[in-house]
């Protein structure tokens, strides 16, 4: 190679290369910042203060509010809906009764009674809302519930759900005997607040596995909600309230969800915060009896109205029927007599029993006359007092 060559190839000087970071235009004064793509977006204006306070969670957010919104009911509570359903026997207050012992049951019933045309929240309790639907319409969706059975499919999701169930049945039985004492009002749309005040738990869990129930058993309410807002940055009661907007339930019902742990809480949220201190201390989950004089201080309760709730919890709040009288009816008569308070046909009662539907006609004749009833519902209501069915 020639000295020439050697000289022009090596008295080229390397390149320096710019940072990215130089080439970048800056932004002008007073310019916004352009979202990255894929960011998600802020709320609008307008939009619920929940919405705007989950801000991120797209579509997993909004697969756990379909999740939960299809929650499945207790099999044995719609057998009884159904039951009660396909009858006439069946009065409001018994068909209220029996979807209030399901969370799952009372938000198929809500949605349903407050969508389809008319304003949203128009239907403030199970028992408006049995009225509005029909008995009917109620056959129709009990039919329609998904179901689980923690005995026939035993499974962490079933043990998950009937935990659900259990605590929102007895906070609501908690809810409505403080109601009494503390002469609160409209307390069957209290009924349904304290029914789903914990709604939002079953969101978490499916958003965040280590939300669910198993991890948190020895946490106290205000430990657990404080807990989730250090970590998510948001708490079980504001989404619930949000998800309660969403199935276009009354705006006071999402209110008592969304304030149910706020010590500044009053009215339906202050009496469902109390009952759900009740229900965990009940059993024996860590809450003070000091907590829970506190929570009633909210209602203008002391603590000589709280320690009966103390002695009735964990009892379900249903008096036990005690019979001093002797039944005067037979094994067969009480069986169809038993089938009637179900709601059941006498076809239905006679297949059930192997026995003829004039046989099951007879037999509740006799009943009628023996205990001295005019018809099928004073014959179940006497039975009902005395205990023998």
């Amino acid at each position: 190679m020639s000295t020439v060559a050697t000289k022009e190839r090596g008295s080229r000087s390397p390149k320096r290369r710019t940072p990215p970071s130089a080439t970048r235009s800056k932004p002008k004064a007073g310019a916004k910042a352009q979202p990255k793509a894929g960011a998600s977006a802020e709320p609008k204006a307008g939009a619920p203060a929940g919405d705007r306070r989950i801000g991120k969670g797209g579509h997993r957010l909004a697969a756990a509010f379909d999740t939960v919104s299809a929650l499945p009911a207790l099999s044995e509570s719609r057998r009884r809906l159904l039951v009660a359903t396909n009858g006439a026997a069946a009065s409001g207050d018994e068909l209220a009764n029996t979807i209030e012992s399901d969370a799952g049951l009372a938000i198929h019933v809500m949605r349903a009674a407050n969508n389809g045309g008319g304003p949203p929240g128009r239907t403030r309790g199970i028992r408006e809302a049995v009225d509005v639907l029909t008995v009917d319409r109620l056959h129709r969706i009990a039919e329609a519930v998904d179901t689980y059975d923690p005995f026939e499919r035993p499974s962490p999701q079933s043990e998950r759900h009937e935990r659900f169930r259990r605590h929102a049945v007895a906070t609501r039985y908690a809810a409505d005997r403080i109601a009494e004492i503390a002469r609160l009002a409209d307390r069957d749309e209290l009924a349904v607040a304290a029914l789903l005040h914990d709604v939002g738990r079953l969101v978490l869990a499916e958003l965040h596995s280590a939300f669910s129930d198993a991890g948190e058993r020895r946490m106290t309410p205000d430990e657990r909600i404080r807990l989730e807002r250090r970590e998510l940055g948001i708490d079980h009661a504001l989404v619930g309230a949000v998800l309660a907007r969403r199935w276009a339930l009354p705006p006071s019902v999402a209110s008592s969800i969304e304030r149910h742990h706020s010590p500044k809480a009053r009215g339906h949220a202050a009496a469902i915060r109390l009952a759900d201190l009740i229900v965990h201390y009940a059993s024996s989950d860590p809450v003070t009896p000091a907590s829970i004089v506190e929570a009633a201080g909210q209602l203008d309760l002391d603590r000589d109205d709280v320690v009966p709730l103390l002695y009735e919890f964990p009892h379900t709040g249903v008096e036990l029927k005690r019979s001093a009288d002797p039944c005067p009816l037979s094994d067969r008569e009480v069986d169809a007599l038993r089938g009637l308070s179900e709601g059941k046909v006498y076809k239905q009662i006679a297949q059930e029993l192997s026995l003829s539907v004039s046989t099951v006609r007879t037999h509740l004749h006799n009943v009628y006359r023996k205990i001295g009833a005019v018809d099928r519902a004073q014959a179940v209501l006497i039975a009902h007092e005395h205990g023998w069915i």
